[in-house]
This record gives structure tokens, C-alpha cells and sequence, in this order.
């Protein structure tokens, strides 16, 4: 792996300004990482676009979570990540995009499904999450995330975890409630396996990776 060249490790130190942050402003959660101008937060994802089962579905977690004296507030989009959220500077948008499309050259379509309710927190502790959790397709998620894994490499940037559980976040809310959404689980879960017609399966056909750095999303599809 060759290093990055100075003047890209160099290049705009001195417009870094920190900008205080008002968790006031996006329901009480906050950043992991200071904002900095020239610096990007960047992740990389399948997207999920839900179906009016899904949403109703959705609606009947979140109002037995609230019996339950939880609160939680349902996810503006839904996706799988394939990375962390890592900081990426301006100017290496191009080349980290052009990586992460030679890796995906090879890699096709498949599906994927989820089923099993499941409790996630942020490393922090400031934010828990109501996800659903992958049990099928497992070894395509596992071979993008070695391609993505790669291109974090080459710019020095943190992989994605070693041993992920691959979900879809449905819900969240703000502070550590990981016991207090755990005690409702069972319940949760049983909508999900009583669903109307059956258990719900959330069934994504992964057809297209996104990458998301600042206010840019970038699409990658992956071949049929």
C-alpha cells in the first residue's frame, strides 16, 4: 500500500475551524467527531427503500415500545451499513469514490433478508437503536464490506468492525436505554413473527452500494 503524498496530508491544514456543536439542533443527538470545514463524514451502505408492510409494521414497533415507557423516534432512511462513519477530507472524495468502484467491479447482485429484532447502542452511549438483523446473505455483505475495507486502507482510515452484525436500524432514541428496550423485546418481536399473513421478512435486493460523504451521494451498481 503506498502512502498518501505530503501534499495531500498537508494540503488546507490551516482552514480547520471548529464549530461548537448544538446537539438542540438534530433531537438531542450528538457527533461522534467535531466538524471541521474541509472535513467530510462518510459512509458507505445498501439502501432500503420500505414498502407500506414495513411502515405499518413500523408503527406498531414504535407504539409498543412507548407502552413500554421507551421513546423512540423511526429512521429518516433505512440501509445496511458497510462501513463506520470515518472523516474523509475534501479533496480525497474523487479518488476514494474511483477506489471504491474499481473494487465493486466484480462483485453482483443478491438478497438478503431480516427477520430478528435486535438492540444496538453507538460506541458512545448516546444514541440506542431498535434494528432488524440479517440471516441470509451474510457472505455477499461480508465480501463488500473487504472491498470497502480496502479503500479505507488506502486512505488510512478505520475499517469496519471484524465480526459485524449486519442490520437495518429501524428506530432510535437518545441516551444508553439498551436494558429498558431489551425488557421489550420479546414483545417487539412477537409483532414481527405474528405479522398479519405470517412472520415479517424485510427481503433487500442489494443491486446498488451508495456512498454518502457530506451532502453528496454517490451510487455504485453492482452487476446482475
Amino acid at each position: 500500500m503506498l502512502p498518501l503524498p505530503g501534499c495531500l496530508l498537508t494540503m488546507f491544514s490551516d482552514e480547520l475551524e471548529p464549530q461548537t456543536e448544538d446537539s438542540s439542533l438534530h433531537g438531542g443527538r450528538i457527533r461522534s467527531f467535531k466538524h471541521e470545514r474541509g472535513n467530510w463524514a462518510t459512509y458507505v451502505y445498501l439502501p432500503y427503500q420500505p414498502e407500506e408492510e414495513f411502515t405499518e409494521l413500523l408503527q406498531e414497533l414504535l407504539s409498543t415500545a412507548g407502552a413500554c415507557g421507551v421513546v423512540l423516534t423511526p429512521q429518516e432512511e433505512f440501509h445496511i451499513s458497510l462501513s463506520q462513519t470515518v472523516v474523509l477530507r475534501h479533496h480525497w472524495i474523487h479518488p476514494f469514490t474511483q477506489s471504491l468502484k474499481s473494487g465493486l467491479v466484480h462483485c453482483k447482485r443478491f438478497m438478503c433478508s431480516t427477520g430478528k429484532l435486535r438492540v444496538y447502542s453507538n460506541a458512545e452511549k448516546t444514541r440506542t437503536f431498535l434494528g432488524i438483523e440479517v440471516y441470509t446473505g451474510h457472505a455477499q455483505l461480508m465480501d463488500l464490506v473487504g472491498v470497502v475495507d480496502r479503500t479505507m486502507e488506502e486512505f488510512h482510515l478505520e475499517t469496519f468492525y471484524k465480526e459485524p452484525s449486519f442490520h437495518v436500524s429501524l428506530a432510535w432514541c437518545v441516551g444508553d436505554m439498551t436494558v429498558e428496550m431489551k425488557e421489550c423485546i420479546q414483545e417487539l418481536q412477537r409483532l414481527v413473527d405474528e405479522h398479519e399473513e405470517g412472520p415479517f421478512v424485510l427481503t433487500l435486493d442489494c443491486m446498488e452500494l451508495r456512498c454518502r460523504t457530506g451532502n453528496k451521494t454517490f451510487s455504485f451498481q453492482l452487476n446482475s
